[in-house]
């Protein structure tokens, strides 16, 4: 339990040792015998929540922020309930990505009402910020390429978080490099006055000379081209959250990709009968649940995403997806975590277009110690466990006069792992490792700081005898 929580908690309880029970409850009044009045020392007194005082908000709206709280001024609760409630609020609060810190604690007793206070630092929100970043899947497989830099994208992104102050996001992208990329996003959660429903917009247009056409031995293959890869998308969607940690998602998209024509020659199966442009609308819906203490980096709780969408209305794009993940974060004693995530993923029809059967290798869809390869395939799923361990917990200055940044937070675990995972692909060619069990081990070292930066630094083994470090950068930009 932090400092500040443990403080408060001392708090509440001197305040429940005086408040707990009515004066009248304490001795058996007359006509009453022992039993009735040891029932009514037991029973504890309501509260009731007086003023909710919010402070260091200098851009997020004050209703924001009481959006993510369990609680609202009126609510009668228990004393012990509060520094339960205080510590959940705080999680909801962090969980926004909005606040470096978040303080919630109990200000005052007003009789049986109790004020409440919340502190917040804000982030920095708005980021015009020099990209360079490596285009391969992690670092090990840019590593694989020498470190080349002409595999790297460069540019300009643009993002304003808490645009309006109401947690809405305005991105634009301006890279070139071995990708050329334009790309505009919009997101508003709390676009009416309930605070329940929002909406995202955007698109991008992409452009690079280097294709991969396919996959040899489990790994990616590529070609230099005159026409390369070009991709058109567009979408809108829909965004409902009924209650704190529930959301809902309805996305209609559309996407055309155009490859040079030379492709088609390498692989026939990059868009099913040699073509070379296709045209593909989307409709897609998710469902999402997190009830964690940090969502980059859980040690607590669980979450989970279920989502189904159907892309192309052709034969030659048709397809239905079916996605799933579920992680929990048990603690098992103060420093020391057990986690376990799993995630699976189906496509019908199974007859699928080469570009239409990356799995495993891509995005978050991996097993550690098989970073460097790729397997295909129209369905999946695997399972990742770890041990984790706190080791340290500082903090380093940053000598800015700033009340919000004086200082980095740092977090250090380490942890030990195992992965398992199966991918079904109905047309593998050589690639050995698909349609077999893949199990991978190891330990490693994971540096967590602000800004949702989480650093992990892995020693892994995998089936194939293979060993090696490898090294996975996540953050929010």
């Amino acid at each position: 339990m932090p400092a500040a929580l443990m403080k408060y908690s001392m708090l509440l309880t001197l305040f429940a040792l005086s408040y707990a029970f009515r004066s009248e409850a304490q001795l058996p009044g007359p006509g009453e015998d022992h039993a009735t009045g040891a029932q009514q020392m037991q029973q504890p007194v309501d509260f009731v929540i007086g003023e909710i005082l919010i402070s260091g908000n200098k851009r997020t709206k004050p209703y924001l922020i009481e959006r993510e709280l369990s609680f609202k001024k009126g609510d009668s609760v228990y004393l012990p309930e509060l520094v339960q409630m205080f510590e959940k609020a705080r999680q909801q609060l962090i969980n926004t990505r909005l606040f470096n810190e978040v303080v919630v604690a109990l200000k005052s007793f007003r009789g049986y009402e109790v004020d409440i206070t919340i502190d917040v630092k804000e982030r920095w929100y708005i980021f015009p910020i020099p990209y360079l970043r490596p285009v391969d899947r992690n670092l090990s497989e840019w590593a694989a390429h020498n470190f080349e830099f002409d595999r790297m994208n460069y540019g300009l992104k643009f993002m304003y978080y808490n645009f309006t102050g109401r947690n809405d996001k305005l991105k634009l992208w301006l890279l070139t490099g071995y990708t050329q990329k334009l790309q505009f996003q919009y997101e508003q959660p709390y676009a009416d006055e309930t605070l329940k429903h929002g909406y995202k917009i955007g698109g991008f247009y992409s452009s690079n000379k280097e294709v991969n056409y396919g996959a040899v031995n489990n790994r990616q293959m590529f070609t230099d081209s005159l026409g390369g890869i070009k991709q058109w998308h567009g979408f809108i969607e829909y965004d409902y959250r009924p209650a704190l940690k529930t959301f809902h998602a309805l996305r209609f998209g559309f996407t055309r990709q155009e490859v040079d024509s030379n492709i088609a020659k390498v692989n026939p199966g990059f868009f099913k009968h040699g073509m070379n442009k296709v045209d593909i609308p989307e409709i897609s819906y998710k469902l999402s649940h997190f009830n964690v203490d940090y969502i980059p980096y859980p040690l607590t709780g669980w979450m989970g995403e279920v989502s189904l969408s159907k892309r192309g209305i052709h034969p030659h794009t048709s397809v239905w997806q079916f996605d799933a993940k579920y992680s929990k974060s048990i603690p098992l004693s103060r420093k020391n975590y057990f986690i376990w995530q799993t995630q699976g993923l189906i496509r019908f029809p199974f007859d699928q277009p080469y570009y239409n059967t990356q799995l495993f290798g891509y995005g978050d869809f991996f097993l550690r110690g098989l970073e460097k390869y790729v397997i295909d395939g129209v369905a999946g799923a695997m399972s990742r466990q770890a041990f984790r361990r706190e080791l340290l917990r500082f903090s380093i200055p940053t000598f800015l006069n700033s009340p919000t940044h004086d200082r980095v937070p740092f977090r250090i675990y380490a942890n030990a792992f195992t992965d398992i995972g199966f991918s079904y692909n109905k047309n593998p060619g050589g690639n050995s490792l698909a349609n077999k069990m893949l199990y991978t081990a190891g330990a490693g070292i994971d540096v967590v700081t602000f800004y949702d930066f989480v650093f992990h630094i892995d020693y892994s083994f995998n089936q194939l005898g293979e060993k090696g470090l490898f090294l996975r950068l996540k953050n929010s930009f």
